[in-house]
Formats: structure tokens, C-alpha cells, sequence
């Protein structure tokens, strides 16, 4: 081995069912084909929601250490820094920098630290008492950051389901791939499966061919963590996580026939 935009209005949350969440985009209702089927179930059930609500990155996702990495807080900014004005809650007297950036870096890093906590009334009586400390030089009172800190917790809970599914179901397969190295372990192809776990979600309107796999591969060696696979052995997995995504969202089912 070598070494979319999404819509204006805030729908309730998959998880927790409460409103002002980052908007679900697809229900399991809308999945299509026998195909979908099996990859929801092989998934855990809410994974085409889950996906198609929004999926960030999380730092240091590829280093085979489970699930307890933080997101990556320099992609969760730049996600919101393109989305911040559309959302519902949206007040232009507030720019993104010095008030909504702190909110959603607030909302994030809250929810990467309280792994196992929902939203509820305790935790969110929790997260108004330590804003006055987090909000730095953001003028928003708790009254107008909460949605924001609730729409950040909402992605990066996604976010951690997601890759938390998807671990699960490529391990529970990984003994019959046909990709895999009879010296390597599933821990040297999980960076894999979340690189192209990820890249489905961020390149909705693309196909897997022969330019996006060289874009990824130039990207292997910044994500692959400990993994001792160079590209071409993982390049396998990858296009098999970017093919279950595929294949449990809507109107993808059919489309290669994988």
C-alpha cells in the first residue's frame, strides 16, 4: 500500500421536531425506487433527511477516530457566510462578521461539546446564560441570536448523524468490498467513505467521472489522517459512499443503476 441554497422558511427539526431548525429539503416520503429503499434502511432510516438538510465537514474526519471530531469550523463559516442573508431571522442591520458569525460559531461548537444533549429547554436555558461570554462583539441579545445558535446546532447535529450512519453502514459491508485490500482495515477506508459522503452532498449537481475523482484524489492526502491507503486503494470507497448518498435521495435512485 502507498502511502443549494436551501428555502427561506425554517421547517422542524428530523431530530428533535422543533421549529426554527435548518430546513429538511426532502422526507423520506419523497425517496423513489427499490434502490433507496434498502440504502435508508442499511442507513438507520433518516438518512436521506438527514443529507438532504445539510451536511458539513467535521475536522480531523478522516483520522479514523470515530465520530467525536469537532466541525470544521473555517467550512461551517463559510457556509454560513454565503447563506446567513437569506435565512428567516435575517435582520440587516447585523452583518455577518462581527454578530451572526459568532451566533452560528456559537451553535456549533456548542453542539460538538454537548455530543449527547438534544435542544430542549435546558439545554437552550444553558446556552442563553453563556452567550454573554461567547457573543464577543456581536450586538445581538440572546432574543435575536437564539435562531441563529439553533440553526448551527441544527447542521452540525446532521452533520454528526450522518457521518455517524454512514459508518455504520459501510463498516457493516466492508468484510464483501470488492475494493478492499486484504492487508488494510476498515479504519484505513473510513476517510473514504466520509470524503465521498461529504462531496455528494457538496456537489449535488455532478456525476461521479473521471474529473471529479482526480479533484478528490488531489484532496486524499489533506483528509486521509492516519489511513495508510494512497488513492488509488481508496479511491474505491469513496465512490461507493458518494453512490449510497446518491441512491438515498431523491430522484437519484435510478440514475446509474448502481
Amino acid at each position: 500500500m502507498t502511502s443549494n441554497k436551501e428555502p427561506r422558511d425554517l421547517n422542524r427539526d428530523p431530530i428533535t421536531g422543533t421549529p426554527g431548525a435548518h430546513p429538511v429539503g426532502v422526507g423520506v416520503g419523497g425517496l423513489g425506487g427499490a434502490a433507496a429503499g434498502m440504502v435508508l434502511g442499511a442507513l438507520g432510516g433518516p438518512i436521506g433527511m438527514l443529507i438532504g438538510g445539510g451536511i458539513g465537514a467535521i475536522a480531523g474526519a478522516s483520522a479514523g477516530k470515530g465520530v467525536a471530531e469537532k466541525i470544521d469550523p473555517t467550512g461551517e463559516a463559510g457556509y454560513w457566510r454565503e447563506e446567513y442573508s437569506r435565512r428567516p431571522y435575517y435582520d440587516p442591520k447585523y452583518d455577518y462578521d462581527r454578530d451572526y458569525g459568532p451566533a452560528y460559531a456559537y451553535g456549533a461548537a456548542a453542539r460538538s461539546n454537548l455530543r449527547d444533549r438534544a435542544w430542549d429547554h435546558s439545554t437552550e436555558a444553558e446556552l442563553e446564560r453563556d452567550w454573554a461570554q461567547a457573543r464577543g462583539q456581536s450586538q445581538l441579545e440572546w432574543s435575536d441570536a437564539r435562531a441563529a445558535v439553533h440553526d448551527s446546532w441544527g447542521r452540525a447535529d446532521r452533520t454528526y448523524r450522518t457521518y455517524e450512519a454512514t459508518d455504520r453502514y459501510h463498516q457493516s459491508r466492508f468484510d464483501q468490498a470488492p475494493y478492499r485490500d486484504a492487508d488494510a482495515q476498515y479504519a484505513d477506508y473510513q476517510p473514504a467513505y466520509r470524503l465521498g459522503t461529504q462531496a455528494r452532498h457538496q456537489h449535488t449537481d455532478r456525476e461521479w467521472d473521471d474529473r471529479l475523482e482526480t479533484e478528490l484524489g488531489q484532496r486524499w492526502n489533506h483528509v486521509k489522517g492516519e489511513s495508510r491507503l494512497g488513492w488509488d486503494e481508496a479511491k474505491g470507497a469513496a465512490k461507493d459512499a458518494w453512490h449510497s448518498v446518491e441512491r438515498a435521495l431523491p430522484g437519484d435512485a435510478d440514475k446509474d443503476g448502481r
